[in-house]
């Protein structure tokens, strides 16, 4: 059954987004003009623009690529690097935004240029822009900005990125070595804070393109770490953002935050793909079900009358602002786990 078949209304998409791109924050139902935009959101919309045409070929959606597409490239600076807030006048408010924006972007250029749905103009604006993007990836230093990064350039071809894989993945790894020194503390840093599941997922993408064990096992060990921390009480419970999860520290249970259980439902997947794992397919369901109910207030985050996506869970229950990232999360992972299950069926 396509949970996310029967619940997506695209009304908030359309209802979020404006001639420049996707508004990044709601008040309730409404787009937040005084907020304006992000590369970030926009980045994530385009992955989500691209999955929505991929699977239903609708005119208004290969619109949306153009949009977002367009905002992403706007975003991009000489350099190679991206501008990340825009103001609603369409002002920047920085020359260059952070490594997981950078990250975020390099990402959903590198699933649009993998899309055989995507027009040939299309796919190359993308090359264009990864090519501008690549001699700046050496540079990255910060976990979730290599492992953005990696999982794009999982969806690229080409010697030279198959190298630049290498180097992220290994930076990955040497990190984990560092700070896993304990059997109970299998992670990559000395706190679990947030999109934590984008860093195994990014393992497993590198190992199914470079084929390296040590690839794997750090990717193994790191979800299931991730699993035994998020998964209790019978569902998907992520680490909350007030607070964290700090190592030797209490972990925060709010306010649990959708992009997790999108993280979440992708890594999962991708370890499945990895490793055949049925057992990381469940997981990748149990994920996704955070958004339909199964989660610590038993409460839909989806609001049927506006087809928004609530922003998290507070120890009051449902944040009823609807921002950009909680649909493009929720429209991902739902879109990702049907298309995945639907190969699984034909295998």
């Amino acid at each position: 059954m396509d949970q996310f078949a029967e619940t997506f209304n695209d009304a908030h998409i359309f209802r979020m987004t404006d001639d420049t791109g996707m508004f990044q924050h709601a008040r309730y139902s409404l787009p937040d003009l005084l907020e304006g935009y992000t590369t970030d959101d926009n980045a994530r919309a385009l992955i989500m623009a691209v999955m929505l045409y991929e699977s239903r070929r609708k005119p208004e959606y290969l619109g949306l690529v153009y949009r977002y597409l367009s905002f992403v490239l706007y975003a991009q600076n000489e350099s190679g690097g991206f501008r990340n807030f825009m103001t609603y006048s369409r002002i920047f408010k920085e020359k260059e935004g952070s490594e997981d924006c950078f990250g975020r972007c390099l990402w959903a250029l590198g699933y649009t240029l993998s899309s055989s749905a995507m027009p040939c103009g299309v796919k190359e604006a993308c090359t264009a822009a990864v090519k501008r993007a690549l001699p700046r990836i050496p540079t990255l230093e910060w976990s979730h900005g290599q492992a953005y990064a990696l999982i794009g350039l999982s969806l690229i071809e080409g010697p030279e990125v198959d190298c630049l894989m290498s180097g992220l993945a290994d930076s990955l790894v040497n990190r984990f070595a560092h700070f896993a020194g304990e059997t109970e503390w299998r992670w990559f840093d000395n706190s679990l804070t947030y999109g934590n599941a984008v860093l195994p997922w990014s393992l497993f993408a590198a190992y199914r393109r470079l084929g390296q064990d040590k690839l794997i096992h750090v990717a193994r060990g790191s979800l299931e770490f991730l699993d035994q921390v998020t998964f209790y009480d019978g569902c998907f419970r992520p680490v909350g953002c007030k607070g964290w999860f700090v190592r030797h520290g209490e972990l925060a249970r709010y306010d649990e935050q959708p992009i997790e259980a999108c993280a979440a439902a992708l890594a999962h997947l991708a370890a499945h793909q990895a490793t055949g794992n049925s057992a990381m397919l469940e997981l990748a369901r149990r994920s996704f079900a955070w958004y339909l109910g199964e989660n610590s207030c038993r409460e839909s985050l989806i609001d049927a009358e506006t087809g928004g996506c609530c922003d998290g869970i507070t120890p009051d229950g449902l944040n009823r602002n609807q921002g950009a990232e909680s649909i493009v999360g929720y429209c991902i992972a739902g879109l990702a786990l049907a298309q995945y299950e639907r190969k699984v069926i034909l295998l």
